[in-house]
């Protein structure tokens, strides 16, 4: 125990709080049992840590533990915080959760039990609270925390402060949006950069080595944090492995499930779930046809990778510029907003709007007839008309 908190009172030592992400001031942190979830290398342990050293306790009334530590192959959760609590303890970070067996029938035992306790827990993003065996969904409050935006990119690694923009302020307002910009800023200065590295925080310890961190984290997840769902023989690991491989050489396409289950040696009948598990792991989106309900069992109308910084990783050519622009896109939007693909045009946004991708010879002819329809440029650094800037779908969080 003695430990845990000289390992707690280190990282609160040595935490950065000069950057902080969109989701640090979205948090309703007054709540007793909060939940932050998330794809590796996306920041939650940062997040976390963070709000904690604002607490200015001392830490054996507010601490840090890492549920993966090996402390706890001989110590329970239960007992651990019995401890703790007895001690004077008010607030807890549970990080890593989904790496200890019975997380949430323990969390939930405690939350009840210890009415002045504050518990803050964060794991993987394939987490899905309401089916574990103690359903937390009517006790927790969970948030989700993406990668980077590109407004987060530019504060994070050159200080350039950009507002926080909705959908509806872009598409009906921009006018009013340049004129918060900085005089000096060039929009497309920095924005190839933030399409191959910026999309995670740790980015900015090493450009050079990013690409690779990307691919150990893919194997991390798939190897490891998968291991933790019920439904996924961890034996599988190697095919879920060369999906992903197959699906970035590919994408954006219109899935032939039959020809994806011969390339990569899985039954056709469990590939649905497979690409499943890659969304929620936050590997891959999977997009699917207007008008049609979510269900794991249909087949996508097509599939994406999650982020620009994957195809740039993942790619055994150069990186197609209409995959590029596409890819972020649909990342930066689907944080915010609920997107299908339309009948015409690329993406259907809110169940409202229409959005036509592409570069400076893109026309609006593709959906001229449609109302509510935009066409978005890659080279544009301002809006003309009803054409849209790419980059500024990244001022979304």
């Amino acid at each position: 125990m003695n430990t845990l908190l000289e390992q707690s009172a280190y990282l609160l030592s040595t935490i950065k709080d000069d950057f902080k992400r969109f989701l640090f001031d979205e948090i309703k942190w007054n709540n007793r049992l909060i939940g932050i979830k998330g794809a590796r290398g996306t920041g939650k342990t940062t997040l976390a840590l963070q709000w904690l050293k604002h607490q200015n306790l001392p830490v054996s009334k507010a601490a840090y533990f890492s549920l993966d530590d090996l402390y706890f192959t001989t110590h329970s959760l239960k007992e651990t915080v019995s401890i703790f609590h007895k001690q004077g303890g008010k607030i807890l970070v549970l990080d890593e959760v989904h790496k200890y067996k019975n997380w949430s029938i323990e969390i939930k035992n405690v939350y009840d039990f210890y009415s002045d306790l504050k518990i803050i827990f964060t794991g993987s993003s394939i987490i899905d609270i309401s089916r574990q065996q103690g359903d937390l969904s009517r006790r927790a409050v969970v948030y989700e925390l993406p990668g980077l935006s590109y407004r987060e990119f530019l504060s994070f690694k050159y200080n350039i402060q950009l507002p926080v923009i909705s959908l509806e302020q872009l598409l009906t307002d921009a006018a009013a949006i340049k004129k918060k910009l900085p005089v000096s800023f060039r929009p497309l200065e920095y924005f190839h950069e933030f399409l191959q590295t910026g999309y995670y925080p740790f980015m900015i310890e090493d450009k050079d080595t990013v690409h690779q961190k990307i691919n150990q984290l893919i194997r991390t997840i798939v190897e490891f944090d998968m291991a933790e769902l019920k439904d996924f023989d961890i034996r599988n690991a190697k095919k879920m492995l060369q999906l992903m491989y197959v699906i970035a050489q590919q994408v954006p396409f219109k899935p032939n499930l039959v020809a994806l289950a011969e390339k990569t040696s899985i039954h056709r009948n469990s590939l649905n779930n497979y690409l499943h598990y890659l969304e929620e792991a936050k590997l891959i989106s999977l997009l699917q046809p207007a008008g049609r309900s979510v269900s794991i069992l249909q087949k996508p109308e097509k599939i994406y990778l999650n982020n620009t910084n994957l195809l740039y990783a993942l790619a055994e050519q150069q990186v197609e510029i209409g995959h590029l622009r596409e890819t972020f896109f649909l990342s930066q939007l689907s944080v915010v907003s609920k997107i299908h693909m339309p009948k015409q045009g690329d993406f259907f946004v809110d169940n409202k709007f229409t959005f036509e991708v592409g570069g400076k010879g893109k026309s609006k002819k593709q959906i001229a007839d449609i109302e509510n329809a935009w066409v978005v440029k890659d080279d544009l650094e301002f809006p003309v008309g009803t054409q849209m800037p790419l980059w500024m779908f990244g001022l979304l969080y």
